[in-house]
């Protein structure tokens, strides 16, 4: 069976070229709006400057708690000092739950106060972690500047057929890759029904509807299809896994160098810092022997190494999940004739 290819332009990196735009979009918008105002209540000329409001958002909404009664939340002293752990992290074996469980969602209770709870005992010294949340990666970087290397709710989208939307009640965000490569259950409901023939479909959707396999001639099918879909996609994205894990060794090594001239040319990414260079033209930057990078220019290299973790991460998501669809079109036919 030929499947047409006519695609919906959404992709994990379309989605995250568009948050970063649109963050940075509202983030001014808020700041043209508030600034008549500030310059109302006599903020110093330095308080009235862009980057001085970007600081003063990414502060507060970091550590912003919410609360029932008011869209804008609160701030809750020591409450914000705990760090993000994912829940439900299912590449955790089961007997090592009991040590990973983390604290519950605080909440704003009727002894008026935010109340936070431990669902084990914390030793001395050790680090109390809290969660926020069923974060995607790419959410942990708009609202807290952060990224896991093991995230158990990451999501990886690829370009679908505009079919696929139309065709069943899935949602388009449950139309994703697993950090472990495998297809989420909607995406191969959807990509199951999408495979059958027009006139088949009604009757084999309770089947698909259950998660159940059609035959291994459709399972085949998808599986081929998600392979080529995944391998279309890294060849047209422009670095590889192997290119990024390197610009993030040197991304490291250079925020701690101490003479970053010699540094980016034994690297071989002087190409890469020359466009990062020209796009922060306002740092000033001593590349000069024994000096240290200034520390605005440190966090724009932060932002840079976030920003290379993520695609990085999105890539090895689609390489696993070829290797894993090439698995099982190799083992679907074995499995079955042994049956």
């Amino acid at each position: 069976m030929i499947l047409k290819l006519k695609l919906s332009k959404y992709s994990s990196v379309d989605d995250a070229i568009w948050v970063a735009q649109k963050a940075n979009s509202a983030i001014k918008s808020d700041w043209e709006d508030a600034t008549p105002l500030m310059k109302e209540l006599e903020f110093k000329p330095k308080l009235l400057m862009f980057k001085s409001w970007l600081w003063a958002f990414a502060t507060v909404s970091s550590r912003t708690l919410h609360i029932a009664w008011d869209e804008a939340g609160c701030l809750c002293p020591v409450g914000d000092l705990f760090n993000y752990a994912a829940p439900d992290d299912a590449s955790f074996e089961e007997e090592d739950i009991a040590e990973v469980e983390r604290l519950t969602d605080g909440g704003y209770e009727d002894s008026n106060a935010y109340c936070l709870y431990a669902r084990k005992n914390y030793k001395k010294g050790e680090q109390v972690l809290l969660g926020y949340g069923t974060y995607t990666n790419l959410e942990l970087l708009e609202h807290y500047g952060f990224l896991l290397s093991e995230n158990p709710n990451e999501k990886t989208f690829i370009q679908l057929d505009v079919d696929i939307y139309s065709i069943g009640t899935w949602p388009k965000d449950s139309l994703y890759i697993h950090p472990n490569g495998h297809p989420s259950f909607a995406l191969l409901c959807a990509l199951r029904l999408w495979a059958t023939p027009t006139n088949r479909r009604k009757a084999v959707s309770h089947q698909i509807y259950s998660g159940s396999i059609l035959s291994t001639e459709n399972e085949v099918e998808i599986m081929k299809w998600l392979i080529s879909k995944c391998e279309g996609t890294l060849q047209q994205l422009p670095t590889t896994v192997e290119f990024d894990e390197s610009l993030l060794v040197f991304l490291r090594k250079i925020q701690n160098s101490t003479n970053c001239r010699t540094d980016v040319k034994q690297s071989g990414f002087e190409q890469e810092f020359a466009v990062f260079l020209h796009f922060h033209h306002r740092l000033k930057l001593d590349c000069s022997d024994n000096s240290q990078l200034p520390v605005q220019f440190l966090r724009s290299l932060e932002r840079w190494e976030l920003a290379v973790q993520w695609r990085c991460n999105y890539k090895k998501t689609l390489k696993k999940c070829i290797s894993y669809c090439k698995s099982l079109v190799h083992g679907l036919p074995l499995q079955l004739n042994q049956q």
